[in-house]
């Protein structure tokens, strides 16, 4: 079964009633038919207004997915096959454990110095994400933080028999080394071994293992000291290592350097098997369903009113009022933050829900460049940490400029020949389920961009939302179906004796947001 890992929490702001662990996610000339009828409008409320509304129009039609009850769960999935990394926050000299707060020679257990294979090492390790659920940091995100070696995060997957790459570099008599070089050891024993005093002033604790390895490959340069994940990076101000915070730090750039990962094992002939370890990939999430109402009321005189330009006042209001609903569910599912506050229940919006718990980047587009937006989207797709590949951009209208404009600059000044072009260029416009999508090529892959006007006025210039974990919740069960209807005259003459008559069009429904490193917001 899958452990509760609330990625999303009711709105703190508010007054929230709690709910036991609440985690955050036509045409012109419609035909009103009869009286008293309802009218599923769910396939086709999305039809209206197409270009004012881009992400539920997506929603609609690539990630509708009905749910049966106004408080509903889901499951994410995290593989572990790429974590199989530690941090050397450490080694044992004599049993105790030395932090990585002054200059640190990689030593034996004979307690000399390591300088060749056949040495006999003992390294204390402690990783940055949680062992169940396989649970990591997000970058730019503070709101989960997981510091290395923090509650949870105990690394077990080294066994006896594998074989690890250690990162090593040059001694640095002011600090761990940069990692420049790395020794291949192969794993003896391994123990856990909590570290509550030793490791440095800003440390209550750290769930760490004891690694006891035999070098196999010596680096053949002098480097020789521990690449520690400390003082070099400037992660913190002291030389402590509990309180380190990596959710702000490049993979690729920065942590993949320090990063002990396991590459394979080794055995003798004729041995037995090997002891064997098994991850726990699942966690879960709740969201809930909100309701949306928008009333069209006129009296019967007014109905029986022919006008100017719009004879019929009636079948305006309607359509107006359809589109009206629309809007609505568009802006809610944007700005909106998950709560339930009085009896009244409130979903997930797209921006609440990234600003929490998505990937954070800047774009001040005055001074931002190519070459920094292709980090962000390095950072953003790293296959290590995000392997979900069905992104979709909104952006605002300045942003909508800024990427075409600098599209267009390659396209019209630095294109040589029909064989070379600029990594990140123009590269064509497509309509989409109604939507204009303008595609850019970068390194990572085609970037669709959707202009979304919801987001001019705001301090947000896009979001990058994967439509593969998201999804739109309707709320449909018992033969009753709650996506968008229209309930035709429920107030008339007839059944209220006011001379006139009411419709209401009627939405329930709740967002599911999940792999919360799959999604990124640019301010």
């Amino acid at each position: 079964m899958a452990d509760f890992f609330s990625a999303i929490t009711p709105n703190t702001d508010l007054t929230v009633t709690d709910v036991d662990g609440l985690g955050p996610g036509t045409s012109t000339s419609l035909d009103t038919g009869d009286l008293r009828r309802k009218y599923n409008f769910g396939d086709r409320v999305s039809e209206v207004s197409i270009a004012q509304d881009p992400f539920f129009r997506f929603l609609s039609k690539v990630a509708k997915k009905p749910v049966d009850d106004p408080q509903f769960k889901w499951a994410e999935k995290r593989p572990s096959f790429h974590k199989r990394y530690a941090y050397a926050v450490g080694q044992y000299n004599a049993g105790t454990i030395d932090p990585h707060d002054s200059e640190l020679d990689l030593a034996s257990t004979a307690g000399t110095a390591a300088s060749a294979a056949g040495d006999v090492i003992e390294l204390a390790y402690a990783t940055d994400y949680k062992a169940s659920g396989n649970i990591q940091n997000v970058y730019g995100s503070s709101t989960s933080e997981i510091t290395v070696g923090g509650t949870g995060t105990r690394p077990t997957f080294f066994l006896p028999g594998q074989l690890i790459k250690i990162p090593v570099g040059a001694v640095n008599t002011s600090g761990p080394g940069t990692p420049t070089s790395y020794h291949v050891a192969r794993i003896n024993t391994v123990a856990s071994d909590d570290q509550t005093s030793n490791m440095g002033t800003d440390d209550d604790s750290m769930e760490v293992v004891k690694v006891n390895a035999t070098i196999v490959s010596f680096a053949s340069n002098s480097a020789n000291e521990l690449a520690g994940f400390k003082n070099n990076l400037g992660w913190d101000t002291d030389s402590s290592v509990g309180s380190d915070t990596v959710y702000d730090q490049a993979i690729a750039g920065t942590l993949e350097g320090y990063r002990t990962y396991v590459v394979g094992s080794a055995f003798t002939e004729g041995s037995g098997y090997p002891e064997t370890w098994k991850d726990q990939p699942y966690s879960t999430n709740i969201g809930l369903t909100q309701i949306w109402k928008t009333s069209m009321a006129m009296t019967n005189t007014a109905r029986a009113t022919s006008l100017k330009y719009d004879s019929n006042e009636w079948a305006r209001i309607w359509k107006e009022k359809l589109i009206e609903h629309k809007w609505d569910l568009e802006t809610s599912l944007l700005f909106g933050s998950q709560a339930t506050v009085s009896d009244i229940q409130y979903t997930q919006g797209a921006i609440d829900y990234i600003t929490q718990y998505g990937n954070q980047f800047s774009l001040t587009i005055a001074t931002k460049t190519a070459d920094d937006f292709l980090d962000d989207m390095s950072n953003l797709l790293d296959p290590r940490y995000n392997q979900a590949q069905s992104t979709l951009f909104f952006c605002n209208t300045a942003v909508y400029n800024w990427l075409h404009k600098l599209g267009g600059y390659f396209k019209n000044n630095l294109e040589i020949s029909s064989n070379f072009r600029s990594d990140m260029a123009l590269t064509g416009k497509k309509k989409v389920f109604g939507v204009d999508i303008s595609t850019f090529s970068t390194p990572y892959g085609d970037m669709n961009v959707a202009r979304n006007i919801h987001l001019d006025g705001t301090n947000v210039k896009m979001v990058g939302i994967n439509m593969k974990n998201c999804a739109w919740r309707p709320l449909v069960g018992n033969g009753i179906n709650r996506d968008t209807s229209v309930y035709v005259g429920v107030q008339t003459l007839e059944n209220s004796g006011v001379d006139r008559r009411v419709d209401l069009i009627l939405t329930e429904g709740g967002m599911e947001w999940s792999m919360a490193e799959s999604h990124a917001i640019w301010t």
